[in-house]
């Protein structure tokens, strides 16, 4: 991708020609990136905003966790558990309502500004108060603009208490604040950049908590700073000096914006970039036989489905939403479509979380998908449209099951479109077949159960648009479980809940779960200690270096 020209203080921003160059594709002249920067090949595309109390994109959650901290993160070594981050200790009451955090003494934000749990109280007030996609996280609760101020305080100035309004299980209440929207903002920095609102502005607070500044700021106490953000070019990031922990190894690190993965792969080779992070099966391969370079994956908390809308006639019979199971090759997709950027998997819960349940009963059978159609009084088969994003592997996987569909009688209309077409059509329920993706919103369980398998209200003006909602599956006594499993305080009793709800999606419902996904990274031999982690939130880059 060829970039706008970068002006003269544009260049001194980004400290030097060679570093202009690199985010500019001038190659080969500086071919090689600058010692002590990792430069990062992704595509940025998607990113609005990098306000962690309004971003809810997966290549800004990355960024940012790598800027703020939290007060308790994801254990790596145990995704199923939490570990401390700016909080040193922390108690739950015994009603279960009340969670009090210690924080770690001489904490520092990038600012020079000391960190005190007077901080963490407003980044939760600023979170709830801006209502923006993310703050439903923290909303669920049971705060409010109203209250947050009592339910989220700081009792002093390294203590902050938090008190929810049911009797959840600590690890859900935990796992909800090791997301992003759990970042910690510098108050008063952040309080010195806020824009004041009118009163005929369309915002219910007198100023907006900094929304716009930190649209393209950072303030935060991580082990890196945001240097700059354009827009679909590139992302810098450079060192906090005053980062209380281990200082990074690196001073400065750039995402910059390249979507094609074969751009990718040839800027890897040549060895204008340090680190590729979107490439596909086919260059995978390429990338692979190279021996200046090394491939590195993990496991992700995303999974692809296909969903069958129950406001079909057709496509509500129990016997149809079995054999769509059953007309799917998995084993192919596995070895072709989705080698090396996934595994097969057929549970809503990813491996690597709480309850997961590891079973793939499924597999192609056409003569037994006939079978249940005839018993279903739909011998002949049927007529269906399938909405598709138009991207790889999904437009293969909708190919692939339009082939197999066929030869069980039952025609297949792809209707191919970009990601917002797509998503406007199912969210609306107007679609009948529909391929997507979904990504654990927090590291519990409850993420993908609330949505698999809970649809409280199934009326069209719901306001709890679940994936169970949205194809139309109502399912009240699985709802119920859901909740009851929110609530469960037994570890080992909550496991067991989350796998038979598993068990009954996996049988009963209109969802066809193909696949997990895994991320790969190419990566030049001269870095080292880069490692992905199991969420964008935890690709952190503080440990990097550069031989």
């Amino acid at each position: 991708m060829m970039m706008q020209k970068i002006t003269c203080r544009s260049r001194r921003l980004f400290a030097g020609a060679a570093v202009s160059a690199l985010l500019m594709g001038v190659v080969p002249a500086f071919a090689a990136t600058p010692a002590d920067t990792l430069v990062e090949a992704y595509a940025l595309d998607e990113m609005i905003t990098m306000d962690p109390g309004e971003a809810f994109e997966l290549s800004t959650a990355e960024v940012n966790a790598n800027i703020y901290d939290l007060l308790v993160r994801f254990d790596l070594a145990d995704t199923t558990k939490v570990t401390s981050d700016l909080a040193e200790s922390w108690t739950v009451s015994d009603d279960r309502l009340t969670y009090t955090f210690k924080l770690k003494p001489n904490l520092k934000f990038a600012s020079g500004n000391p960190l005190t749990a007077e901080d963490v109280a407003y980044s939760f007030e600023r979170v709830i108060k801006l209502d923006k996609s993310p703050a439903f996280i923290l909303g669920q609760f049971g705060l409010t603009g109203d209250n947050v101020a009592e339910k989220a305080k700081a009792a002093s100035p390294d203590t902050f208490v938090f008190t929810v309004d049911k009797p959840y299980a600590p690890s859900f209440v935990l796992n909800c604040l090791a997301s992003s929207v759990g970042a910690v903002v510098d108050k008063k920095l952040v309080s010195e950049n806020a824009k004041a609102m009118t009163p005929g502005d369309d915002y219910k607070y007198d100023n907006d908590f900094g929304n716009d500044w930190l649209k393209t700021h950072s303030a935060g106490s991580g082990v890196f700073k945001l240097r700059e953000w354009r827009a679909s070019e590139a992302v810098v990031m450079d060192r906090n000096d005053n980062y209380w922990g281990d200082k990074a190894k690196l001073a400065r690190v750039i995402y910059r914006h390249m979507k094609e993965s074969s751009a990718q792969r040839l800027a890897l080779e040549a060895g204008d970039i340090d680190i590729a992070r979107n490439l596909e099966p086919n260059d995978l391969d390429a990338v692979a036989r190279n021996g200046d370079i090394a491939l590195t994956s993990a496991p992700k908390g995303t999974v692809y489905y296909i969903s069958l809308n129950q406001k079909n006639p057709n496509l509500a019979k129990p016997e149809v939403r079995e054999a769509f199971k059953y007309l799917i090759d998995y084993s192919a997709i596995g070895d072709t479509l989705i080698k090396g950027i996934g595994n097969v998997h057929q549970t809503f819960l990813p491996k690597g979380v709480l309850g997961e349940l590891d079973e793939t009963p499924f597999k192609l059978d056409v003569a037994k998908a006939k079978a249940l159609l005839e018993k279903a009084g739909l011998k002949d088969g049927f007529s269906v449209t399938m909405d598709t994003r138009n991207s790889q592997p999904v437009t293969g996987i909708a190919e692939a099951v339009q082939q197999t569909a066929a030869e069980a009688g039952i025609k297949i209309d792809i209707i191919p479109g970009d990601d917002k077409q797509t998503l406007t059509k199912y969210r609306a329920r107007n679609h009948d077949i529909y391929i997507g993706q979904w990504g654990q919103d927090y590291f519990d369980p409850n993420s993908n159960a609330q949505t698999f398998a809970s649809n409280p209200n199934n009326a069209d003006d719901s306001s709890n648009q679940t994936l169970a909602w949205r194809n139309a599956w109502d399912v009240p006594e699985l709802s119920k479980e859901t909740e009851a499993a929110l609530l469960e305080s037994d570890p080992a009793k909550r496991v067991e809940m989350y796998r038979h709800l598993q068990k009954e999606v996996l049988e009963k419902s209109p969802f066809a779960i193909i696949y997990q996904q895994i991320e790969v990274a190419g990566v030049r031999n001269a870095v080292k200690s880069f490692k992905l982690g199991p969420s964008p939130d935890t690709n952190f880059v503080g440990a990097v270096t550069k031989e």
